[in-house]
Formats: C-alpha cells, structure tokens, sequence
C-alpha cells in the first residue's frame, strides 16, 4: 500500500516544523545558507521543467487526445470540449506547473522579505521539489515511464480535500465528449 503524496506532505512538513525550531536564524551565516538552500532548490525545480520542455519539444508528439473539461467552478457555463494533441497538452500542463512555482516564489518572497518569516523557508526548499519530482511529467519525460493507468492523458486531478470544489475530474468517455460536442463548447483542437 502505497502513502499518497499528500499524507506525505502533511509529515515533512511536521518534521521539518520541529527542526525549524531548532535552527538559529538569528545567526546570519545560518539564514543566508537556508536562503542558498531555497534558491538551490528553485534553480533545480527551474531546471527540470526545463529539461521536460525540451523533451517535450524534442519528442514532438501530435498524437490528438480528446476530453471533457469541467466547468469552472461558480461558472454558468458547461462542460467544454477539448481536441488537442500530447505536445500541447503537456506543453499546457508543464506552465501550470511553472506558474504555480512562480506564485509559490512570490508568495515566499513576500513572507520573507516583508514580515520576515524565515522557518517556511526550510519547508518550501523541500515541498516544491518533492512536488516536482512526483509530477506526472517528471515520470513520463525524465524517468521514461509509459503513458499508462494514472500516467495516461489526459491526467486525473489531484485527489484531496479540496477536489470537489475544483468541478471533477476531466472525462474521456464517448458520451460525455458527444454531449459536450452538442452544448456548442469548445471542439477546435488547440496547438
């Protein structure tokens, strides 16, 4: 039986609560090498999407998948209709990925630089690589695994507290596509 990421996470994060604790950031030679450490780790993080695009881009996969976006949430609008091909889909997945960093940066940023937090520093060093290197396209394009089972396109969203809120899961049977392809949204294959 395997631990799911997000129990995981919950661990780390009371582990390395308790050791921040620990830690003297008042002593400056200690809180400059646990911002070297979060800069590392972003500069790693920065990398391996780098790598997977250029793997993305050297594979060059027009294979055409064809799903069923949920609506947004609070949205009136429907389900949408989605034709793309791999390369776009995982081209689209991999800037949530980066855009997510970013926002997790900025945030870190703000929390340090401006009211002066320093123990998420330590946490957020260890959380977003695991995170990176959990990722399907990290499985797909660095460790080679096939596009199989919990790895096939489209991928399933994230199981949590939170999922229910987000409008489901995207949906990849026949019926769901005919029905959306009915209700007018979206069809045109994106590139």
């Amino acid at each position: 039986m395997a631990i799911s990421p997000q129990v995981t996470n919950v661990i780390i994060i009371l582990f390395v609560m308790q050791v921040a604790k620990k830690i003297p950031f008042d002593d400056p030679v200690v809180l400059n090498a646990v911002r070297g450490l979060y800069v590392t780790s972003n500069v790693i993080i920065a990398g391996i999407y780098l790598y997977i695009q250029a793997q993305i881009n050297k594979k060059k996969d027009r294979t055409t998948i064809q799903y069923v976006e949920p609506a947004p949430m609070g949205s009136e609008e429907g389900p949408k209709n989605v034709t793309t091909t791999v390369m776009a889909y995982d081209s689209q997945q991999l800037r949530g990925m980066f855009k997510t960093q970013l926002m997790g940066v900025g945030m870190m940023a703000i929390m340090h630089l401006w009211f002066k937090y320093t123990n998420p520093l330590v946490i957020q060093s260890i959380l977003p690589l695991k995170t990176a290197v959990e990722s399907n396209l990290f499985k797909i394009h660095i460790l080679g695994q096939p596009a199989t089972g919990d790895l096939k396109r489209p991928f399933k969203g994230a199981s949590g507290l939170l999922s229910g809120l987000q409008g489901g899961d995207v949906k990849t049977d026949k019926k769901s596509i005919k029905e959306a392809e009915r209700a007018g949204r979206g069809g045109a294959k994106e590139e």
